[in-house]
């Protein structure tokens, strides 16, 4: 929470980007909103030297080091008027002496800690103001007998470490129980770099999930029912309470931590300044709330119970009220935390963060509890916690305030997803050429979504997500931003296990500025939130594609994108253009299924950028499609005609393919859905099996004065294992040439797949003869292909008809046809009678007289003679 709450206001968004996420909270703290002010002006006694060799971003910190807080040294603010304590400028020191340290103590270095003699007496011995000076100016000579140099950097145990001193606020006094650790029982200090740092323990080493807690939390949960109805309000009682049954120091810190996640609430209106702020544990524990150090001070007081060494961190946390790249420099701290001792090395905690949630709008605490702020490991606790004390960062590289400053603002989701920043290394970057680009990294599939807010002197302006481009693959993200106009930008991040159904989580944030815009066509929204193949591709069946996540641009106003695919798989499709109705969209894509890839062949009617998605599921699957892959696809020169789009009511399954295949089709002379013609005919051939049977229907949006149906355009001539579908197209235009299939054992006609034909002639193709039931398997018509005649003419006629005995043209009379040594029935035709038909016939049986209709032909002009 922030400045004094948790750490954030999680923020979750739903599976359409177009729900905007919430912002930062837009004001500043102005105050010391943990109830803990240090004073300009330190105190001069007791209080160690700071190393003159430590850095600069280390000097940084508070008049009161942090580091005397390792030594026992506590501190909290006073009014310069107590009659019941003694005054030292506007500070009250008590210093409470250990009473049973008398002898002399070896450091790591072989130097000596001593432990003054006056230690022995009675802690009323050195209540008035003479007698602490007295007791301090025993202490300093004593030192200064003992030759031991005081420790810089490298700080060791010295006489300070046997004492406890505190500053504290006159309205939070105990004079039973002071919140302080015996500071002589602190072996490890964070400023011993070679005993803390070197081969120190992470998170992981202490425990590998937090499952292994279940037995301490749920006997805590259970504890804290109990104790709420009793009403019970003593630290000793409720920490007693809550350890029992704790194994060890961890499993005793951590029933603590899960005791004030879920017992205590965050005051909001104490941090607002609306009521007294609460921070002495009685007054926590009986109104369960409290502000940053109601939680951290209450989790000191725990630990002293069960003799735990614990301390209080005061810094500066990003969370209520925290702006991006806000400047902490010249004020106060506005967060307080804990460090606990665990097998002689210090841990972090922060269980104010860990309760839940803040919404300052609506002034209300959500109680959300969050794992990552228990033991987190320090490198990833810098990104939010910055301690005054740059020691208390308990790493071996210490951060100074500026670099906290601009560090790039994270989430606790950010690590629970396993996210790694890759660049930039700072939230604040520079566009170049008007691009910038942010990349992550995952150790496991996440999706990925992300927000554009440009920041206005009112509220944050929330932009289409067009002004970003991001691509997402197995190990990570790539967000490319092309702001459209000048100005700084905020860039929130959101992120989700793949193939997840819940709501995104807010993950990181960056900020943007840009100084001169590149120009650029609108860009369509991508609601599949990223570009390129899905990195769940593989999963749904494809192995590549090819085209990556760069835009592609086309000059001729078409675009081919295959899908390399390790299974026969079923396609939908979905193109978008800002001036493209979606009725003509659907016509502007035809997609070709085969057994290991997958062809598009896409059209662009306009100018500008499409959005293509493509959509899978297994061919045999009863599931649902699902998002494979998002294209951005730029058209810049020649588009297609309106007129020339794809055929309407076009199957997915376009040209030969898987279906072809499992109709037993094969060997295809057309291997690809389209084809082009400039004669206006074509013929299609493939092998078929004996027992198939197939079929062919032709059809056209729009006809012009054309008196005969499509069905005489096309013409199927069965020849042993082949087929040929011959095909003559009345008008230039755009054609879908269906062809269905059935075998013996199926009376119905099933869709095997469709063509399109393109026909660029300006001479119209004649029909071919009606054909009837005994055309069948092995006739074949050489002569006349066409079925109509020109009157008044001779017409050779030259046919193939197995297993006829005899072969005529019918009409006013009947002629018969002769069988040559090809096994071909041939003659010629005068069409001069008055019949307007001619009818080719064969007789099969010797048995019977009747002759079956092979064909007919009709006579052009003598129909509207007659």
């Amino acid at each position: 929470m922030g400045s004094c709450g948790s750490s954030y206001v999680r923020r979750t968004v739903p599976i359409s980007p177009t729900v905007s996420p919430p912002h930062f909270l837009g004001h500043a703290n102005a105050n010391n909103n943990n109830n803990t002010d240090f004073p300009e002006d330190t105190y001069s006694r007791g209080q160690p030297q700071r190393d003159q060799n430590t850095p600069e971003k280390c000097n940084k910190a508070r008049d009161l080091s942090l580091s005397d807080v390792t030594n026992g040294n506590h501190v909290r603010q006073v009014s310069k008027r107590d009659s019941s304590s003694q005054v030292l400028g506007e500070i009250v020191v008590c210093k409470e002496w250990d009473l049973q340290g008398s002898l002399a103590r070896s450091n790591d270095n072989g130097r000596c800690s001593w432990i003054s003699s006056a230690s022995k007496a009675s802690l009323s011995d050195f209540r008035s103001k003479k007698n602490m000076f007295e007791f301090w100016e025993v202490a300093e000579q004593n030192k200064k007998n003992s030759n031991v140099e005081k420790p810089s950097t490298k700080r060791q145990l010295s006489n300070e470490s046997t004492q406890n001193f505190r500053v504290v606020k006159k309205p939070t006094v105990r004079k039973d129980i002071p919140y302080t650790v015996e500071a002589s029982t602190l072996s490890i200090l964070p400023g011993e770099r070679k005993t803390s740092m070197v081969g120190r323990k992470s998170r992981k080493d202490l425990f590998h999930d937090p499952k292994v807690f279940r037995r301490v939390d749920n006997h805590v949960l259970a504890a804290s029912k109990q104790l709420k109805t009793e009403k019970v309000h003593s630290v000793q009682k409720i920490t007693q309470c809550i350890t029992q049954g704790a194994q060890s120091d961890l499993e005793r810190v951590r029933a603590i931590w899960i005791w004030l996640c879920h017992n205590i609430e965050y005051d909001i209106t104490g941090y607002l300044g609306l009521s007294e702020k609460l921070c002495s544990p009685e007054q926590v524990i009986e109104a369960g709330k409290g502000v940053c150090c109601g939680y951290s001070r209450l989790c000191l007081e725990m630990c002293r119970v069960l003799g735990i060494q614990c301390v209080e961190i005061s810094g500066h946390g990003k969370g209520i009220g925290y702006q991006l790249g806000q400047n902490y420099q010249n004020t106060k701290s506005n967060h307080m935390w804990n460090a606990v001792q665990l097998g002689g090395q210090w841990f972090l905690l922060d269980a104010c963060w860990g309760a839940g949630t803040v919404d300052i709008g609506t002034r209300t605490f959500t109680q959300r509890y969050d794992e990552f702020y228990f033991l987190p490991d320090p490198e990833t606790f810098i990104d939010s916690h910055c301690p005054d004390d740059c020691q208390w960062q308990l790493t071996d590289s210490p951060i100074s305030l500026e670099d906290f400053e601009q560090s790039v603002f994270k989430t606790s989701e950010f690590y629970r997803l396993g996210i790694s920043l890759i660049s930039p290394k700072s939230l604040h970057l520079l566009t170049v050429n008007g691009e910038a680009v942010i990349s992550l990294g995952c150790s496991v599939p996440l999706e990925f979504t992300y927000q554009i807010l440009q920041q206005s002197e009112h509220n944050p302006q929330d932009l289409s997500s067009s002004f970003g481009l991001l691509t997402v693959s197995r190990k990570g993200m790539n967000l490319k931003l092309l702001p459209p106009v000048g100005g700084i930008y905020d860039i929130m991040v959101f992120a989700r296990p793949a193939l997840s159904q819940g709501n995104f989580s807010w993950v990181c944030t960056f900020q943007v500025e840009c100084q001169e815009p590149k120009p650029s066509e609108e860009r369509p929204e991508n609601p599949f939130l990223s570009w390129g193949l899905q990195q769940t591709a593989k999963d749904l069946g494809i192995k590549d594609c090819s085209h990556g996540i760069e835009p592609f641009t086309t000059e001729s106003g078409t675009f081919e994108l295959i899908l390399h695919t390790m299974k026969p798989l079923m396609i939908l499709c979905e193109f978008v253009h800002k001036d493209l109705d979606p009725s003509l969209a659907k016509r502007c894509v035809a997609s070709q299924i085969e057994e290991e890839k997958i062809t598009c062949h896409v059209l662009c009617p306009f100018h500008g950028y499409y959005r293509f998605s493509v959509f899978v599921k297994d061919f045999e699957g009863e599931g649902s499609y699902q998002n494979a892959g998002n294209f951005l696809i730029q058209c810049t020169g020649t588009t297609t005609n309106l007129n020339e789009l794809f055929p309407p009511s076009l199957s997915p399954a376009c040209g030969p393919g898987v279906k072809t295949r499992k109709a037993g089709i094969s060997k295809p002379s057309h291997s690809g859905p389209i084809i082009s013609t400039q004669q206006g005919k074509c013929n299609i051939t493939f092998h078929i099996p004996q027992n198939v049977e197939l079929t062919a229907v032709l059809a056209k949006e729009q006809m012009h004065n054309n008196k005969q149906t499509l069905n005489r355009y096309v013409l199927l001539t069965y020849t042993d294992s082949k087929i040929t579908v011959s095909v003559s197209l009345p008008q230039a235009g755009i054609y879908r040439l269906g062809l269905f299939a059935k075998t013996s054992s199926i009376k119905d006609f099933s869709h095997v797949c469709d063509y399109v034909l393109k026909c660029s002639s300006e001479q119209p193709g004649t029909p071919f003869p009606s054909t009837f039931s005994a055309w069948k398997k092995g006739c074949v018509l050489f002569e006349p292909r066409s079925g109509t005649l020109e009157p008044h003419s001779w017409v050779r006629f030259r046919i193939r008809v197995p297993g006829a005995q005899k072969v005529c043209v019918v009409g006013e009379t009947r002629t018969e046809l002769q069988l040559n040594k090809s096994r071909v029935w041939e003659g010629e035709i005068f069409t001069g009678g008055a019949s307007s038909e001619l009818k080719l016939a064969a007789k099969f049986s010797s048995e019977t007289s009747n002759l079956d209709v092979i064909m007919s032909f009709e006579v052009m002009g003598l129909q509207t003679e007659l």
